[in-house]
C-alpha cells in the first residue's frame, strides 16, 4: 500500500466542511463511550481526534499511518500490522478501509482485530443520495429522519477510493456479513448530520 494524498491535502479550506466536523464529534464520542484506556487510531487525517484526545482526555493515544510526512507515532500499513497482539483496548479507522481495495479488506479487519484487546470502531463511506427532515417547534423536541435511497451505481477508482458501501457489489449486507466473521456487531449508526458516514463499533468475540 503507497499514500494517496499529500499532507496540503488537509488543508482547512480543501478538506474541513461541516459534514466532516459533524463526523469528528461522532467518531470521539463513540471512543469515550466503549470507556477503553488506551487507543490507537489507524489513519491520522489532520490530527483533530488526536490533539482533541490528547488535550482533554486521560486515554493513552497512539496514531499508525502509511505516510512519514504526517508524523504519526508508527509507520505502517494497515493491510501488514507488525504490533504485538491485544496491545490496545480499542482500535479504530475513520475512513481508511476503503483506501485499500476490497480484495485486502478482511486481512485488515484481521490484523486491527489481533492487536486490540475488546473493541474495533470503524466508519466506512456509505454512498446513496438521502431524503432529510427536520421540524423544530419552540418547546417541542426535534423531530428528525433520514433515510438513504438505494442507487447502486459502479464504483470508479478516483485515485483514492477503491470501494464504497451502496455502489455495485457493495451492499451494506455484504459488509454486515464480513464484519460480523470477525466480530459481534455492538452497533452501527450514520449521523443524521453526515449521511455518507457509516459507523460500527465491533467487539472481539473470543
Amino acid at each position: 500500500m503507497e499514500k494517496q494524498v499529500n499532507k496540503d491535502h488537509y488543508n482547512f479550506n480543501r478538506y474541513s466542511s461541516p459534514n466532516r466536523w459533524a463526523s469528528y464529534y461522532y467518531q470521539l464520542k463513540t471512543i469515550l463511550d466503549v470507556e477503553a484506556k488506551s487507543i490507537l487510531e489507524i489513519g491520522v487525517g489532520d490530527k483533530v481526534i488526536a490533539s482533541y484526545i490528547k488535550n482533554n482526555t486521560d486515554l493513552q493515544y497512539q496514531s499508525l499511518d502509511i505516510d512519514p510526512e504526517l508524523q504519526p507515532d508508527i509507520i505502517g500499513d494497515i493491510t501488514r500490522i507488525n504490533l504485538p497482539h491485544n496491545s490496545y483496548d480499542a482500535v479504530c479507522a475513520f475512513e481508511v478501509l476503503e483506501h485499500i481495495p476490497f480484495t485486502e479488506f478482511e486481512k485488515a479487519l484481521e490484523g486491527m482485530r489481533a492487536i486490540s484487546k475488546k473493541y474495533v470502531i470503524l466508519s466506512l463511506p456509505h454512498f446513496g443520495p438521502p431524503v432529510l427532515f427536520a421540524c423544530k417547534i419552540p418547546f417541542l423536541k426535534q423531530i428528525r429522519f433520514a433515510k438513504k435511497i438505494p442507487y447502486p451505481q459502479k464504483h470508479q477508482f478516483n485515485g483514492q477510493h477503491y470501494w464504497e458501501i451502496g455502489k455495485k457489489g457493495y451492499s451494506i449486507k455484504k459488509i454486515r456479513e464480513i464484519l460480523q466473521k470477525k466480530f459481534v456487531l455492538e452497533s452501527e449508526f450514520i449521523p443524521f448530520e453526515n449521511q455518507y458516514h457509516h459507523f460500527f463499533i465491533l467487539r472481539k468475540n473470543d
